[in-house]
């Protein structure tokens, strides 16, 4: 039971966000820190953790009928019935409350209004409304998966400023090509359980004309970043580097005889490109 209590709460996508949180908090920190910020620190990354889990919980817990449907999915803890629906949804709800008090009380309103928003979003406009019914749901959905580092960015500075702009912008761009990767790789488990996903939409080839403008958005949202002196010339290189390997293997799609192993490399490309940037985002904000 336990193994499957932390199942639904995704943790492969919660250490990815909560890199991206710490990747915010170090930015505007600017490595000066004092005992006040280590402390701001954890309690922002355990609230986001739990809010992040909360919202994960409540997307399984939506989303069981539609599990049974993929064989990525139907072997999950719902689909299988080893977990009553009424428990996990309580499990979710007490995240989340733990979660939001958690960055309204021991962060600042601000990231709690923030928390507030992204598990608003995840749980109410992508997984209710826009998953079930619209190929907008990557696009829009991608609102709550860009607040962890804006987050981590405002638990700083108390404020949305240019910075947390463009630390929401990197997440943002970032998501519908690296999930597009995987839908085309999955398109027809989506097709069968009924998820307009945009390669079931719209087909693979508009799909992979659609990720190509967002991967360059990306390259402007790291330009904008070391423009307005939060990280350093070496963030700036790698950046370019690493995006413009990522657009040509993009680009290379458009004439790929074997298009699920394309789509392979291009999710991992996506994963790489993002551990990479916060990294280095990390290192280099020294230098600034």
């Amino acid at each position: 039971m336990f193994k499957d209590l932390v199942a639904l709460t995704k943790p492969g996508i919660i250490r990815l966000n909560l890199f991206a949180a710490f990747g915010g908090f170090w930015v505007a920190s600017r490595w000066d820190f004092d005992w006040a910020d280590w402390s701001r620190l954890i309690w922002m990354l355990v609230g986001s953790t739990l809010t992040m889990a909360s919202s994960c919980v409540f997307n399984n817990y939506l989303d069981r009928d539609f599990d049974t449907k993929m064989a990525r999915t139907q072997n999950r803890a719902l689909p299988m019935g080893r977990l009553n629906p009424a428990f996990v949804l309580g499990y979710a709800i007490v995240l989340g409350a733990a979660g939001i008090l958690t960055l309204f009380l021991a962060v600042n309103v601000l990231c709690g209004w923030l928390g507030l928003l992204g598990m608003f979003v995840y749980v109410v406009v992508y997984t209710l409304w826009l998953k079930r019914n619209s190929t907008w749901s990557t696009s829009v959905g991608g609102v709550s998966g860009a607040m962890p580092p804006v987050i981590g960015y405002c638990a700083v500075t108390g404020r949305v400023d240019e910075g947390a702009w463009i630390l929401f912008a990197l997440l943002f761009f970032w998501q519908p090509p690296h999930f597009w990767s995987l839908a085309i790789r999955r398109v027809e488990e989506y097709r069968s359980a009924g998820y307009p996903v945009l390669p079931v939409v719209k087909g693979i080839l508009r799909t992979k004309i659609q990720m190509v403008p967002y991967i360059a958005l990306l390259l402007v949202a790291s330009i904008l970043l070391y423009t307005y002196h939060y990280v350093g010339v070496v963030f700036l290189i790698l950046s370019i580097v690493v995006l413009a390997l990522w657009l040509l293997h993009a680009l290379s799609g458009f004439r790929t005889s074997n298009t699920e192993k394309w789509a392979k490399t291009d999710f991992l490309f996506s994963v790489n490109y993002l551990m990479i940037m916060f990294i280095a985002m990390i290192l280099d904000t020294n230098g600034v």
